[in-house]
């Protein structure tokens, strides 16, 4: 290619650019726009609101429906994403609780959902997480449910026995283990490895084949590992790349997780019920009796109108001694009248049914 072509579509970029700062520039505009006509209508005493989901999922979704590449369709998504939060903020910016600290899974999750305008800030606990939302200190919390190798996290199941919290969304996100030292570590003689014990389970086998005499120990999370490796020359962390850029460690190895298809699903909870967008998912709590062929009972309605079941897990009942309740996901929005009916059916043969919340399937 001769410079003058190159020059030529140096000048095309650049022109491109306007237009593109331009149009974004239009739309931030509009969004002060729409926060003041929200303003104006509301009553007295009423509290507004801005972050809506399934007006945000409806938007991603139509993106990447008319997207004509080159860029892949969740990239462009993620661009979006970033333009939407910019201009959100410029109406009032999410305060959102993660589990922390900086530098866990659970932090990138917070950023793909709501983009980085947000004022995110880290818990020590899940638990903590959901109190801030339910004490009005945050907007939005987000808290790990499942992994796709390890299966459920009872920590938060357990928080929605305790707490009322309604579940606005949910994020997938794809999980890549590194093993990382700091520039004091002596790398031929680590003895010990620190990570969350989930991700310590998640790198079990790689483990056992090129560090099978090492010490493994389990701390509160990942970035909190690779904060003590920072400090230590004996030691590693296993972790990701937002723990190691946070704390500018490098890498031994990577993407060192057993499946290369580990994920985690995150769940958004907040006190705002989520209106249906057409490409919903319900999470409920059941209690049923302790006799014979309960859960049966529970799951037939579901397999007699043909609603997909896409997770069941049962935790201890804090009601009694050898009691459980059932966290059931399914497809649909517990608006939709067969999906209404089919609870109502449930919740007569029940002790207890709660509906955690009806949201949006992960866009991104």
């Amino acid at each position: 290619m001769s410079e003058h072509e190159l020059k030529a579509l140096r000048v095309r970029i650049d022109a491109l650019d306007e237009k593109i700062l331009e149009l974004i520039s239009d739309r931030a505009r509009c969004a002060e726009e729409v926060a003041r006509v929200k303003m104006a209508a509301l009553a007295e005493g009423e509290v507004p609101v801005f972050y809506r989901p399934e007006r945000e999922a409806a938007v991603l979704k139509r993106v990447m429906e008319r997207n004509k590449g080159p860029l892949s369709n969740e990239e462009m998504a993620r661009l979006f994403r970033e333009v939407m939060s910019s201009c959100l903020a410029l109406e009032n910016p999410l305060k959102v609780a993660y589990l922390g600290p900086e530098g866990t899974f659970s932090q990138a999750a917070c950023m793909k959902h709501f983009g980085h305008a947000v004022i995110s800030t880290p818990m020590a606990a899940i638990d903590e997480v959901f109190r801030e939302v339910a004490a009005g200190a945050v907007n939005f919390g987000v808290v790990p449910v499942e992994n796709s190798t390890e299966g459920a996290v009872n920590h938060t199941l357990d928080s929605f026995l305790e707490h009322d919290m309604v579940i606005c969304g949910e994020v997938e996100l794809r999980i890549h283990h590194h093993l990382l030292v700091g520039d004091s570590t002596k790398t031929s003689s680590i003895s010990r490895i620190y990570s969350h014990a989930q991700s310590l389970a998640q790198c079990r086998k790689w483990l056992d084949a090129h560090y099978p005499n090492v010490e493994r120990v389990a701390v509160a999370s990942n970035a909190e590992a690779a904060k003590r490796v920072k400090s230590e020359w004996n030691s590693a962390a296993i972790a990701g790349e937002m723990a190691a850029s946070l704390y500018e460690l490098t890498y031994l190895a990577e993407k060192i997780e057993d499946r290369p298809d580990n994920s985690t699903r995150f769940l958004i909870i907040g006190n705002q019920e989520v209106p249906p967008t057409g490409d919903d998912k319900t999470s409920i709590i059941v209690s049923m009796s302790n006799r014979p062929g309960a859960l049966h009972e529970l799951l037939v309605p579901f397999h007699d109108n043909g609603i997909d079941l896409t997770r069941i897990e049962t935790r201890p009942s804090r009601s009694g001694k050898w009691t459980y309740v059932f966290f059931i996901d399914f497809v649909g929005h517990h608006r939709d009248p067969l999906i209404k009916a089919v609870l109502e059916k449930i919740s007569q043969d029940a002790v207890a049914l709660k509906v955690l919340g009806s949201y949006p399937k992960a866009v991104l």
